[in-house]
Parts: C-alpha cells; structure tokens; sequence
C-alpha cells in the first residue's frame, strides 16, 4: 500500500472513530492529514485550549446525562485517563494550568490551558489509537463548550 493511500486509510479510522471535526469537537480530515503527513522522526507539540460548559453535554441514552456534572467534572474524567495514557506512549505536558488572561492580543475567554509534546508521530498517533484513551474521549466533548488546538514543532 503506498504512503498516500495509508494515510488516507488512517484518516478515515481517525474520523470514524472521533468524527469529522465539524462540530468542533475533533479534527476534521484535511487537519488529520496535515499531522500524518510531517516527518515521522520529528516532534509535535500542541497548545491546547479549553473552555468548559457549565454542565456537560452528554447524548441523551449515557448514564452521565442523567447525572448533569459539571463540565469541568467531566473533564477531570477524561484528563484522568488521557494524561497517564499521553505518559504512556512517550508524550508529555509542559504545561497544564488556568488561564488567566491576555497578555498581548485580542481578548479571549478560555479556562484551562494545557501544552503536550511528543517526541513523534508514532508517540502521538499511540495516543489517539489506544482503546482507553479513545473510550475517555467522549468525557472531552461533554465537556468542552468549545476548544483550539495549535500544532507546532519542537
């Protein structure tokens, strides 16, 4: 199988596993492909961030909708098993902390700031093809009113 066509064939796991990206909640295709295309020796890292809904948004037949928690609750069940599972394949976090503010730029509101790297793209692809972690990551879109991801190098 050539490159072009493995890579078109993990984008569509990615997707039917995570969606398609249009509510926000995931990336969409062409930002899959964007990441499975870098080299694979060199290093990703991703600025993150989070803005909570006050009450997670769970679909109607899971057990945690008819609980209501806090979103940010809801968060904490996905950060507890996507932080050790991160540590796992080899990324780790920089930084996971509040936001508080702007320093520089246009104004914005977000809660929860969090900059992870891995050292490469198999690193980052164990993340998000481990069973546990993509179980948890429907604790991430309950969660988030709304989300922003930046990919760098190094």
């Amino acid at each position: 199988m050539s490159i072009k066509h493995q890579i078109d064939a993990n984008v569509q796991q990615l997707c039917a596993w995570y969606g398609d990206g249009q509510d926000g909640s995931a990336p969409s295709a062409d930002q899959w492909r964007h990441i499975l295309e870098r080299p694979a020796n060199e290093s990703i890292t991703l600025i993150n961030f989070f803005k909570y809904r006050p009450i997670a948004a769970y679909p109607p037949d899971s057990p945690q909708r008819r609980e209501r928690i806090a979103g940010r609750d809801a968060f904490q069940l996905y950060a507890s098993v996507s932080i050790p599972t991160m540590e796992r394949v080899g990324g780790k976090f920089l930084l996971v902390g509040p936001f508080e503010g702007m320093f520089l730029g246009e104004a914005e509101d977000w809660d929860l700031i969090a900059i992870g790297t891995y050292p490469n793209l198999e690193s980052f692809m164990g993340l998000y093809t481990d069973p546990d972690y993509r179980a948890a990551s429907q604790h991430r879109t309950a969660a988030c009113e709304r989300q922003k991801v930046i990919v760098c190098s190094g």
